[in-house]
């Protein structure tokens, strides 16, 4: 995928965002707030997805403009070996991720096959799963991508009318009662984290845009419309059916092979996103290797953790996502928009200052999710991060100042 062209359009850029927010986990996730009811689940949604969507396209913007990849633009408010710190947070994260993605779509896959055809294996589904990913990957990201990705979301998009039906179909989706067992500023968290999570790679995308406007537009509107919808279809069918899983209704509906090969497209073009940027984050620290071979390689990592390790707790993998790049992209975002710092300065190894802020931010996100504040845990976070950053920056700036006259 590495390539001097700047040939993404806004077109390119929505469908690449929708086709990535069609997953099986998605969904998942918004039927994790079931018990909010219709009306409130969908309302927290929205929210977190309007803050949550529009910090994902700041981030990307600054992929447009300066042409560099998510983590090396980190480097600007945190120095060479900073940047460092974050991109291995980032490759595990992404590691985590594939491992969740091909998990969770191994298992819709061998629901449909042990159904239809007694079909039970769940390892050789995920191994199938990975390697279509690698496939995704060896395509790149020029012409053969594009035109592969733009069919894919075609046929995706068909999966979400499908599933809106059956579920909208069902009229006691609206009437059914909530019992609160989740509190709203819990679910509107769970709607920001998702977006949050692609912050760390949305710039290894939009650095190839045609244009800063037709990336940040077809960016939001794709990914916006897209996981809102994911969520939405979670929490409807969470609340009439008592399980969020669209397997169960693909099935219901005897869609069955359309079934299989609906979960497994919506797996792969979700997940071949964080394999690539997995391995564009290892480049930042050791950018002699090709950023395909290395996002194959860590495809075939995350398959084989998918195989080995039993991922059950998915809120808390949501949760340290948010706990480390609320704060981080809080300073990234400040500097390079408010305090106008954006340019990365090639003597500055390392900013203890804003580490040390950064860490601040996570044991204040931690106390924000106990607290149980009513829009969350990120978007506090980040907003008290981006005030102290820019207080501390400025009487930093201050004290130079000061101290440059005084030996003049």
């Amino acid at each position: 995928m590495n390539s001097t062209k700047n040939n993404l359009s806004m077109f390119n850029f929505a469908t690449l965002w929708f086709g990535a927010s069609i997953s099986v986990a998605e969904i998942l996730t918004g039927g994790m707030l079931a018990s909010l009811g219709f009306k409130m689940g969908v309302l927290a949604i929205i929210i977190g997805h309007l803050a949550g969507t529009t910090i994902l396209v700041l981030g990307g913007i600054i992929g447009t403009e300066e042409r560099i990849p998510a983590l090396v633009s980190t480097r600007i408010s945190f120095g060479q070996y900073g940047s460092y710190l974050f991109s291995i947070l980032n490759v595990l994260q992404l590691l985590g991720w594939t491992a969740v993605m091909i998990i969770v779509g191994a298992r819709s896959v061998n629901h449909i096959t042990k159904t239809l055809w007694s079909f039970d294996n769940l390892t050789v589904w995920s191994l199938m799963i990975g390697i279509l990913i690698m496939f995704w990957l060896w395509l790149g990201k020029d012409s053969g991508w594009k035109k592969a990705n733009n069919i894919a979301v075609v046929l995706l998009f068909f999966l979400t009318i499908i599933l809106s039906i059956i579920i909208f179909g069902n009229h006691e989706l609206f009437t059914r009662e909530g019992t609160g067992a989740i509190s709203f500023g819990n679910a509107v968290e769970f709607a920001v984290v998702m977006p949050l999570s692609w912050l760390p790679l949305i710039s290894d995308y939009t650095r190839f845009a045609k244009t800063k406007r037709g990336s940040a537009w077809g960016s939001w509107l794709g990914y916006f419309i897209g996981s809102s919808w994911m969520y939405i279809i979670g929490l409807g069918a969470a609340i009439i059916a008592s399980d969020a899983d669209p397997t169960a209704m693909l099935l219901a509906a005897n869609l069955g092979i359309v079934a299989l090969g609906i979960i497994v497209l919506a797996t792969v073009t979700t997940t071949f996103l964080d394999a690539y940027s997995a391995g564009v984050s290892f480049l930042n620290i050791f950018p002699k290797f090709k950023e395909k071979t290395v996002a194959l390689v860590m495809t075939g990592i995350g398959t084989g953790l998918a195989i080995v390790v039993n991922i059950e707790q998915y809120e808390v993998f949501l949760y340290a996502i948010g706990s480390v790049f609320a704060p981080l992209f809080a300073i990234l975002l400040t500097d390079y928009f408010l305090l106008k710092r954006k340019k990365i300065q090639p003597e500055l190894l390392v900013n203890w200052g804003t580490l040390l802020l950064c860490a601040l931010g996570t044991a204040l996100y931690y106390q924000f999710v106990k607290f149980d504040f009513v829009m969350g845990s990120t978007i506090p976070v980040m907003l008290i991060i981006s005030i102290l950053h820019s207080i501390t920056w400025r009487l930093t700036a201050k004290w130079k100042y000061v101290k440059k006259s005084v030996q003049a």
